[in-house]
């Protein structure tokens, strides 16, 4: 039998290497697809993770541990800091206003009440301390919240007795400094946002189940990574000296933020002059950008999500 001429075994050559640059081509397709599903999830789960955690943040901003829109005795000393602006709930900073953060992007502080704390058992009239019932982890120059359903008052304890869990609330003490020992409505003349003439001192009695707790307050921006990237950060906010910034998520490239007042039917970007005290959500729109460069032209693929969060203290 005659073998295969020259001719055929070329044919034969021939249709093997377009069967094998088929298979090769289906390969490298496959695999850049993967490598696009790839970034396309994990940009999904980053969003997922900022969009959770400030959102978390966001809605309890103003928030306390027992009811939403009361009035509130704040007898701080030292204003003009985060713990002064815990009526208002919100700070935004528009485009880079933050030093901490990337040209062109927003931040935001949001102070509320801290979860867990403890139920006021005995207020002596008159006084500047009251008991909890249980053990609890204040400690002295703590800023504090106290509230029932009527009102609530925010000031710093001057000291903290574990053994019988009293609570001291003194003037003249303390990191902060209280402008009066007595925590109702009004506030005397003498305290920062008091009552104009006003030289009496209103006390607030917290009968039994009042709740105590922290306040708390955080910082949320863009900065760069030092990877040559961009992450999304949180820095928790504490009297003198922050702590150090937790990078939440890395990838994203730009946190753009803006706020819909009460009564209005438009949101808006952080500006002078805007009533954060009015503000009942908060639309998040991040900017995210995957680790791999996979998209058109070997760039990274880029995806632009928004979330908008709700405030639970101002909406019903």
């Amino acid at each position: 039998m005659a073998g295969l001429s020259l001719v055929e075994l070329m044919i034969a050559l021939a249709l093997g290497l377009v069967v094998s640059g088929a298979a090769i081509g289906v390969f490298l397709a496959n695999q850049q697809t993967y490598r696009s599903t790839e970034s396309i999830g994990r940009i999904q789960e980053s969003a997922r993770v900022a969009f959770e955690l400030m959102a978390r943040e966001v809605r309890e901003a103003a928030g306390n541990a027992c009811s939403r829109n009361l009035p509130v005795a704040n007898v701080l000393e030292n204003q003009g800091q985060w713990w002064n602006q815990w009526q208002n709930g919100l700070l935004g900073y528009d485009n880079g206003a933050l030093p901490a953060s990337v040209g062109g992007t927003d931040a935001i502080e949001v102070v509320s009440a801290s979860s867990g704390g403890a139920p006021v058992a005995e207020m002596t009239a008159n006084s500047a301390q009251f008991k909890v019932s249980h053990a609890h982890d204040f400690v002295p120059n703590d800023i504090l919240v106290v509230c029932d359903y009527t009102q609530a008052s925010v000031f710093q304890a001057t000291n903290v007795n574990a053994a019988n869990v009293t609570i001291v609330h003194n003037t003249g003490t303390g990191t902060v400094g209280n402008c009066t020992k007595a925590l109702g409505l009004p506030m005397p003349a003498s305290c920062p946002g008091g009552q104009p003439g006003n030289s009496a001192e209103t006390y607030k009695i917290y009968g039994p189940g009042s709740q105590v707790v922290k306040l708390r307050a955080s910082r949320w921006y863009v900065a760069d990574n030092g990877r040559s990237g961009r992450s999304l950060y949180r820095v928790r906010m504490a009297q003198g000296a922050d702590q150090p910034a937790e990078e939440i998520t890395d990838g994203v490239e730009d946190l753009q933020l803006e706020y819909l007042v009460e009564g209005q039917s438009s949101y808006v970007a952080a500006a002078p002059g805007l009533d954060w005290s009015r503000v009942v959500a908060v639309r998040l729109r991040l900017t995210l950008a995957g680790a791999e460069r996979v998209g058109t032209d070997g760039q990274p693929l880029v995806r632009e999500l928004q979330h908008v969060v709700n405030l639970r203290n101002r909406t019903a």
